[in-house]
């Protein structure tokens, strides 16, 4: 029996450790300025030598005292620094958010100067950075950077690059410091141009209504035979001259299935990016009209192609189920189109079916009320 290997990600994780142990702890770059002086210096060194100049020596000495005051001034001042990353409650793909970042000096008596944080994805550094002028000792300032994901997922930004060109900027000198954070992009909310489903039981083409004792307003009726007395509504039956009752709407036909559609050829392993672009839409038309009817006081299923549990949620009603939902559709997989939905259509909720518009699956349409291409 072979043993189980590590999940990829956590290879992906060893590697990047791996990496950073056979760093070294500073990096030092030069500047376009710090090139030239150094150029110049180097000259100067050649030209004393050649000539045996008292004053050439005295210049180059000055010269190198510049370069090693730079590098000593610029360690003080990455020296005891503790960073910190503030992200917030929710981040939506293509959608700007602000990363806050807090910066400390735990150093007693020194300062530091002009310090420049870089967020870090793996070994990628993001566009943006932080800028801070001065720090005094043993103080804490906060900033942030605006940022924008164009894809839902898992995010884990994994450390930050402090880096100065403190006090010539001759040279940039930057470290790392370590610290993981794990970000879930959710999938973007978008405009729902879409009527309301239909306040009833849609079998087919027939359309069967459904009133509750109790439940949403849904009209007025000539009073009959049978009716509750309670429900008369007065105001309307003094203005129309006759007996006015009010209807009500069951509950259970304020209730929404949407079915998305999450197959591709070969599932995660498809190479077009057509297609995936594709699912990538319709996952954010499933999330924002979820989000929609959800706000309209509907319950909501989502239900997907798969066969785990996760496939197919629970009944959810009210804005505080969003979150959840939300978060099951920014780690969504796409699965092989012949992959089944992991639950049918049923006579009790109006089912939605989102699918990509270059997608397959053209005969998924059977049993659905509605088809929306996203």
């Amino acid at each position: 029996m072979s043993a189980a290997r590590p999940e990829p990600d956590r290879w992906a994780a060893f590697r990047v450790r791996w990496k950073r142990w056979w760093r070294p702890p500073r990096r030092l770059q030069f500047t376009r300025e710090g090139k030239y002086f150094v150029g110049i210096t180097v000259g100067v060194g050649f030209a004393a030598i050649n000539t045996g100049n008292n004053l050439l020596y005295l210049l180059l000495g000055m010269m190198l005292s510049l370069i090693i005051a730079s590098g000593l001034m610029s360690e003080m001042s990455l020296r005891g620094l503790e960073v910190t990353r503030q992200p917030p409650g929710r981040v939506h793909a293509r959608r700007p958010f602000l990363m806050g970042i807090g910066l400390k000096n735990n150093k007693k008596r020194l300062p530091s100067f002009s310090i420049e944080v870089e967020d870090l994805i793996g070994d990628k550094p993001l566009d943006k950075k932080c800028y801070f002028l001065k720090l005094p000792a043993g103080r804490l300032q906060h900033t942030s950077y605006r940022h924008t994901f164009l894809r839902r997922g898992r995010y884990r930004f994994t450390a930050f690059r402090l880096s100065t060109k403190f006090p010539f900027a001759l040279f940039r000198k930057s470290r790392l410091v370590e610290l993981e954070t794990e970000v879930i992009v959710y999938p973007a909310l978008q405009p729902v141009n879409h009527a309301l489903p239909p306040r009833a039981w849609v079998i087919g083409e027939e359309s069967h209504g459904r009133q509750g004792r109790r439940g949403e307003f849904g009209g007025l009726h000539d009073y009959r035979e049978g009716d509750d007395p309670r429900d008369i509504h007065w105001r309307s039956t003094a203005r129309k001259g006759r007996m006015m009752v009010r209807e009500y709407e069951d509950e259970s036909a304020r209730r929404l299935s949407i079915f998305l559609d999450n197959g591709l050829p070969g599932g995660e392993a498809c190479a077009d990016e057509a297609l995936k672009e594709g699912l990538e839409r319709a996952i954010s038309m499933a999330a924002s009209l979820a989000a929609e009817y959800l706000e309209r006081g509907y319950a909501v299923r989502m239900v997907t192609r798969g066969k785990d549990a996760a496939s197919a949620t629970s009944w959810m009603q009210g804005t505080m189920q969003l979150e959840r939902l939300l978060r099951m559709l920014a780690l969504l997989p796409a699965v092989p189109s012949e992959t089944p939905f992991a639950a049918k259509a049923d006579g009790i909720a109006d089912p939605i079916l989102v699918k990509p518009r270059s997608g397959p699956g053209g005969g998924a349409r059977q049993g659905f009320g509605r088809v929306i291409e996203a």
